[in-house]
């Protein structure tokens, strides 16, 4: 039998608890303050990564793993596990698949499958968690990318923005959209597509946009389906858990945890931001 690792990057906000009982292997991307480099997850926390951004001028700057970091990575797990499936963030708002891809080319003893979540944050990690538990259980690969395919096909995720300053500042939403969003004052409501992440909804107040995102939500949990969703937060924990608990009482069929936009992510997102994300199980 084939023994199965799983890496995925740190944009996943797994809890470092979680991916050492799982055996979940990380490589972190990187925020760059002036002349600073930091590995997020690793020497970076978010809390303190908050803190610094208001301390600073100038909007941090992110990087994606090296081909080197990822290589070395692998070239560690050959000498234990067969494949490994490696889970990053969108292709579309990162290169870090692409380098993943480049890596898997350098090493000869384990086989590499990457698999671009096409999101981001916990909900990218719910592919990852899936992944590994099937791999604990002694899955083989093709059974896992299987039912990574399938969780894509019920995989949503929305979420919301103060500002879009920074999305259009790191390149993430183009100027005529984030133009219109700045001058209506509107809480957008973004989304994936394609990879790429785009205005699903232009909503005039934070109120109206938590609303909707829970109308989004009640059309998948009131089928009755068992569904596994996770509210997300920047540094808004009292709002994501006063959030949970509404939609917990009202849906016991849905499991919601509360995750976090990190450094990398938070940067793009800025202070504030709120999503919400789900699959069917």
């Amino acid at each position: 039998m084939r023994k199965v690792a799983v890496i995925t990057d740190s944009t996943a906000y797994i809890p470092k608890e979680v991916r050492e009982a799982k055996h979940i292997n990380m490589v972190p991307l990187n925020v760059v303050f002036g002349a600073e480099s930091f590995q997020e997850e690793t020497d970076l926390t978010t809390d303190s990564f908050y803190e610094k951004v208001r301390e600073s001028k100038n909007l941090p700057k992110t990087s994606q793993p090296s081909i080197g970091i990822i290589t070395k990575k692998l070239e560690e797990l050959s000498k234990e596990y067969d494949d490994v499936i490696i889970v990053t963030l969108s292709s579309g708002i990162s290169g870090t698949y692409q380098s993943a891809v480049s890596a898997s080319t350098l090493v000869d003893d384990i086989k590499v499958h990457v698999f671009d979540s096409e999101i981001s944050c916990m909900v990218q990690g719910f592919y990852v968690l899936e992944a590994v538990d099937m791999a604990n259980e002694g899955k083989q690969v093709s059974e896992i990318l299987q039912r990574l395919e399938e969780m894509k096909k019920s995989m949503r995720a929305y979420f919301m923005v103060d500002d879009l300053t920074n999305l259009h500042r790191g390149g993430r939403l183009n100027s005529a959209q984030a133009l219109v969003g700045s001058m209506l004052q509107v809480k957008p409501l973004l989304h994936f597509e394609n990879t790429k992440i785009v205005p699903y909804e232009k909503i005039r107040t934070q109120k109206r946009a938590i609303k909707r995102l829970f109308q989004l939500f009640e059309e998948d949990a009131e089928t009755g389906d068992k569904l596994k969703a996770t509210l997300i937060h920047a540094n808004r924990e009292e709002v994501a858990t006063a959030l949970q608990q509404e939609l917990s009482e009202k849906y016991p069929n849905a499991e919601i945890s509360i995750s976090y936009f990190g450094p990398v992510i938070g940067t793009h997102l800025g202070e504030g931001a709120i999503g919400l994300g789900w699959y069917k199980l």
